[in-house]
C-alpha cells in the first residue's frame, strides 16, 4: 500500500513535518463501517439550545484564525449551553494526529479544522460527515445562516463525489469554509513608488522587472516564492500564474486522468519560472517555504512576494516586520487572454461521520461560520480574508484603507479564486513528484525530458 508524507505546515511553510496519510479509500480498509448521516435525525423548530447540556470536543491548530475565535467560545457557549473543549496540536503533527483519529474512527473530536485538499484524502473512506444534508434541515440550521453568502469558489472547493474525472461543486458539501488566501503578489511600494515602476500586468514583464529589481551584491532579489520538496510549492503562485498562463495539470480522457504536465504550454512555462527563480529569486529557493519567503519580503530583501495575501498582510501592520507600512499588493501578471484565474487554499470547519455530538458539532460549524460571529472575529484586526461576501464588504473593508491594493487585488481575483487543481486522491504525492520535477529542471536537467517522465509517472499513479 502506498503512502505519502504531507503536511498543510508544509504549505505554510511553518516546518518541514509530515503527515502519514495512506491511501486506505484505494486499500478498501481503515476506520469504522460509514456512519449514518446525522442530519435526519433533527426535527422540529430550530432552536441554539437543542443540544445544550452536552460537550463538544473540537480539533484545532494554532492559527491567526483559531486565535481570533478563541475569546468567542464563552458566547458560543453562552448562546447554545453546549461546553466545548479544544485541543490544540501544533500544526508539524496535527494531520499526524487527525488522520490517525480519523482511521481509527474513534470519533474522539466531533469537529476539526481541515483544508480543502484533505478532502480529497479523508472524504473517501467516509471519514467526513456530508454537511449538505444539515445545510438543508431547517430545524439543525438557522434561517438566518445563509450558505449562499460564501463565496462561490470557496463552496464549490469543498464539495466533491470522489469520483475520478468528476469536477469540484460535485457532490457532498464536506467541510464549510472558514478562513481562505487568495495567492496574488505583494511588493514593496516604498521602493516601487520611489522608482516609478509601473506593475507589471503580463508574465514575461513581470520576470523582467524582477531581474532588474535583483541585485546580488546588495542582498536585494526580484521575487520570492516557494522552492522546496513539498506539493505546497506548487500550490501558491506557480499554481496561480500557470493556470493564467492556460496551464492545466490533468485532462480527463477515455476514463484516464491523462497529466498535461508536458503539454507545449506547460513546458515554455516551468522554463519561465524557473528562469525566473534563477535569475530573480532568492539564492537558497529549493529550501524556501513561507516563512522564508514572506521573512524576505518584510525584511526588504525580496522586491515582491507571490504567495498568500493573508500570509503577507500582517507584514505591513506597525512594528511587525522591518518594512511595516511600505508595502502594497496587485493581482499579479494577468494571462495573455486577460484573465485572473487564481488558487486558492481555505481553513475550513469539517464533523468527523464517527461524532459522537452530531447535533452540537453542526450547531458550532455554523455558529463558527456564521456571520455574526465572523464579523466578531474579523474586528480583532487579525483575521484577514473572511469567506463571506458581506463580511468582507463591510467590517474587513474598513481595516484596509492602510493596506494599498489589497481591496483592489481581492476584487480582481475572486471571481476567479478556486481551486484550480484537478481533484483526485493521490494529489499528495503526485504533487510532490511535480516539485521535485521543478527543482531537477532548476539544478540544470532539461525540461521537455524531466516533465515527459513526470507525466508518464503521475499518470500512471494516478489510474492505479
Amino acid at each position: 500500500m502506498a503512502e505519502h508524507r504531507l503536511s498543510r505546515r508544509a504549505a505554510l511553510g511553518l516546518g518541514a513535518a509530515g503527515v502519514a496519510a495512506p491511501l486506505l479509500s484505494a486499500c478498501g480498509i481503515g476506520g469504522a463501517p460509514p456512519a449514518i448521516n446525522g442530519a435526519s435525525a433533527v426535527s422540529g423548530g430550530f432552536d441554539w439550545k437543542k443540544a445544550a447540556g452536552t460537550t463538544l470536543k473540537l480539533l484545532q491548530t494554532p492559527h491567526p484564525y483559531q486565535q481570533a475565535f478563541q475569546p468567542l467560545l464563552k458566547e458560543f457557549s453562552e448562546l447554545t449551553g453546549i461546553e466545548v473543549i479544544t485541543d490544540l496540536v501544533p500544526e508539524g503533527s496535527y494531520f499526524t494526529k487527525l488522520n490517525t483519529e480519523l482511521a481509527g474512527g474513534t470519533g474522539k473530536h466531533d469537529a476539526f479544522m481541515l483544508g480543502a485538499y484533505f478532502i480529497w484524502q479523508y472524504g473517501p473512506p467516509s471519514w467526513l460527515e456530508d454537511l449538505k444534508p444539515w445545510i438543508e434541515n431547517s430545524s439543525a440550521t438557522n434561517d438566518e445562516y445563509d450558505f449562499e453568502d460564501i463565496y462561490p469558489g470557496l463552496r464549490q472547493s469543498t464539495q466533491w463525489d470522489f469520483n475520478t474525472g468528476s469536477p469540484l461543486g460535485t457532490g457532498g458539501q464536506w467541510s464549510i469554509p472558514w478562513g481562505f488566501e487568495n495567492n496574488v503578489v505583494t511588493y514593496n511600494k516604498k521602493i516601487f513608488d520611489s522608482r516609478g515602476i509601473t506593475l507589471p500586468d503580463r508574465f514575461d514583464d513581470f520576470i523582467q522587472l524582477a531581474i532588474e529589481l535583483t541585485d546580488r551584491t546588495e542582498n536585494r532579489y526580484g521575487v520570492a516564492a516557494r522552492g522546496s520538496k513539498s506539493w505546497a510549492t506548487i500550490h501558491p503562485g506557480f499554481m496561480t500564474q500557470f493556470s493564467r498562463e492556460g496551464g492545466v495539470d490533468y485532462v480527463f480522457e477515455d476514463g484516464q486522468f491523462k497529466a498535461q504536465m508536458n503539454s507545449d504550454g506547460s513546458v515554455a512555462f516551468h522554463q519561465k519560472w524557473i528562469e525566473l527563480m534563477q535569475r530573480a529569486g532568492p539564492t537558497s529557493w529549493t529550501t524556501y517555504e513561507y516563512p522564508q519567503a514572506t521573512g524576505d519580503l518584510g525584511d526588504g530583501v525580496a522586491m515582491m512576494c507571490y504567495d498568500a495575501d493573508s500570509a503577507t498582510y500582517p507584514k505591513n501592520r506597525p512594528g511587525v516586520s522591518k518594512e511595516s507600512g511600505n508595502l502594497g499588493w496587485y493581482a499579479g501578471p494577468a494571462g495573455p487572454d486577460g484573465n485572473y484565474k487564481t488558487n486558492l487554499w481555505t481553513w475550513s470547519w469539517a464533523m468527523n461521520s464517527q461524532a459522537k455530538n452530531k447535533l452540537a458539532a453542526w450547531l458550532f460549524i455554523q455558529w463558527a461560520t456564521g456571520k455574526e460571529a465572523l464579523s466578531k472575529a474579523v474586528s480583532s484586526g487579525t483575521y484577514a480574508d473572511p469567506v463571506r461576501a458581506s463580511v468582507f464588504d463591510t467590517v474587513f473593508k474598513s481595516q484596509l484603507s492602510d493596506q494599498p491594493g489589497y481591496l483592489e487585488a481581492f476584487e480582481t481575483v475572486i471571481k476567479d479564486s478556486k481551486i484550480q487543481f484537478s481533484p483526485q486522491k493521490k494529489f499528495f504525492g503526485t504533487t510532490e513528484d511535480w516539485a521535485v520535477a521543478l527543482q531537477d529542471i532548476y539544478g540544470g536537467e532539461d525540461a521537455r525530458s524531466r516533465l515527459d517522465s513526470l507525466a508518464r509517472t503521475n499518470t500512471s499513479k494516478i489510474n492505479l
